[in-house]
């Protein structure tokens, strides 16, 4: 990928777009196309291919899409299936028409059954059902994968998918009722300290397994195996390890400072079991996540807009 090539960034005022966008311009690619949604519409097959068709970008990252933690995901689902669908379609189909060759897909590790085997292999997708909770996202994001590897076979396009772990980091969605279960729990632990709560409330039972990934991480996983020429399958990106809802919390009251104690709330869902990923191929290419997750929270948590 060379430093003068023209990268085009979905996304980029949020979490995941915004970490590509810092990647990126760290490591000298000056010629980086965003727009805003004000500026270009997703939802809008003919605005979308006739920007593509004008600026002819040398690489695509798809990192713009419809997301939230488990009570969106629950409630919007008409809503995150349909635009899902529409962003992801728009941008294969017009990044083929106006003959971008390099694209990279940016799923979810949601898309694996509820109740596959850990850690998750890549070839354990559509083995199984799904997390009933976020089953629309899902199948959204499987479409996406599935759309891509056919405009490979049918055009001999060079489209790959990436399915990163549980995110977090900068420019994050830190709203109590659709964020995901790390910033929500930043934001509760920060305004019980503020209040001098004696405690605060976690959903669920505490004992669901999570992996969470530091957001830079994944934009240098991304840039590595554009960089390196990556045409493969499917590529989990996560640290290969996980925690404990019980001990995210705990880890969360330190890096705040709150010193009261947690309630679990047991009638909230817990979602899946556990969500480990398999990050073998990945590693085997070379790249292995750098940021450890008590450093990742405490970045996210001095870079937290509530704190301001």
């Amino acid at each position: 990928m060379n430093t003068t090539a023209k990268i085009f960034v979905t996304g980029h005022r949020g979490m995941v777009g915004s970490a590509l966008v810092r990647q990126l311009h760290a490591q000298g690619y000056a010629n980086v196309v965003t727009r805003s949604r004000d500026q270009l519409d997703l939802l809008d097959q003919r605005a979308v291919s006739d920007f593509l068709s004008a600026e002819k970008p040398d690489y695509v990252f798809i990192a713009a899409a419809k997301v939230g933690g488990i009570q969106a995901n629950n409630v919007y689902r008409a809503d995150f299936l349909y635009q899902n669908l529409m962003i992801e379609a728009n941008l294969i189909h017009g990044a083929h028409l106006a003959g971008v060759q390099r694209l990279m897909f940016l799923g979810s590790s949601c898309i694996y059954p509820r109740d596959c085997a850990q850690p998750i292999k890549e070839e354990y997708l559509l083995t199984g059902p799904l997390e009933p909770t976020n089953e629309p996202y899902a199948i959204a994001k499987i479409a996406g994968i599935k759309l891509a590897e056919s405009y490979n076979r049918q055009y001999g396009r060079e489209y790959v998918s990436v399915m990163p772990t549980n995110l977090y980091g900068p420019n994050d969605n830190y709203d109590l009722a659709n964020s995901h279960v790390l910033p929500a729990l930043l934001r509760k632990a920060h305004e019980a300290k503020a209040r001098g709560d004696a405690e605060y409330v976690v959903w669920g039972t505490g004992t669901p397994r999570r992996e969470f990934l530091y957001v830079d991480d994944l934009a240098d996983a991304c840039v590595f195996l554009m960089k390196r020429g990556y045409t493969g399958s499917l590529l989990n990106v996560g640290t290969g390890t996980d925690v404990t809802i019980r001990e995210l919390a705990e880890t969360v009251m330190e890096t705040v400072g709150f010193t009261g104690r947690i309630v679990f709330d047991s009638s909230k869902p817990d979602g899946t079991p556990r969500k480990l990923l398999d990050v073998g191929k990945l590693a085997e290419l070379g790249w292995r996540a750098r940021t450890s997750l008590r450093d990742g929270i405490r970045l996210a948590y001095d870079s937290a807009p509530f704190r301001a």
